[in-house]
């Protein structure tokens, strides 16, 4: 049985990914900025981390945003607080808990398609992401050979915090056919990829940005 930190467990991506990762046997400790749930140990991720008294063998930062506005709209605030959320609160979380990683342990950042792919209104996530994956390539060479770092990047997900833009049948129907696989992502879809990175099976892979996009990230059809 393996043993794994969650930072951000209350969102929809990470119930899943819990749910696939608690079914293959192994256990999961869970942190979240709010939460009903009663095992979820609730924090702040940029202030002092809880002292857990367990070791992992991997890590995922599941918190983010999706803050699409006209750069014109944009104010150095919302720039700030997307800051805060997808990279200083990774950076926190690494540094509360690198030292209770195992060797050969596996963590795992979320980024987003819009990190490479020029997208409208997204000038603020796609900074943050650029500078989250900028963040795991650099801890993967770092940290090897003892720790391994990879990142998902994903393309839109039916998920409440994507409600905005998922909300109608016309909606979800315009999004998937901007993917070539024609369809919107899902939580099982996410799931399957950073289990796979947490897992033994992708023990030589590190420093990796892996796009779990539906191909939106580099097809053109």
């Amino acid at each position: 049985m393996r043993n794994y930190l969650f930072i951000g467990a209350s969102s929809a991506l990470a119930q899943a990914t819990k749910s696939r990762i608690e079914s293959e046997g192994n256990s999961v400790y869970r942190i979240s900025r709010n939460s009903s749930h009663s095992d979820v140990e609730v924090v702040d991720y940029l202030s002092i981390m809880p002292d857990i008294n367990q070791r992992f063998d991997g890590l995922v930062y599941f918190p983010g945003s999706i803050n699409l506005k006209p750069f014109r709209s944009l104010k150095l605030e919302d720039f700030q607080d997307d800051f805060n959320i997808h990279v200083l609160g990774a950076v926190n979380s690494l540094k509360a808990y690198q030292a209770q990683l195992n060797e050969g342990a596996s963590v795992v950042l979320i980024s987003s398609v819009a990190a490479n792919v020029g997208m409208p209104f997204h000038a603020s996530v796609a900074s943050v992401k650029a500078a989250l994956e900028g963040l795991g390539r650099s801890l993967a060479a770092e940290w090897a050979p003892k720790i391994r770092v990879n990142v998902v990047a994903p393309s839109l997900t039916i998920t409440p915090m994507a409600e905005k833009l998922t909300n109608t049948p016309e909606k979800i129907e315009a999004g998937a056919q901007r993917h070539p696989l024609k369809r919107l992502g899902n939580p099982e879809d996410f799931a399957s990829c950073i289990s796979f990175l947490l897992s033994e099976q992708s023990a030589w892979i590190t420093g990796q940005v892996l796009p779990v996009d539906g191909g939106m990230g580099r097809l053109k059809v």
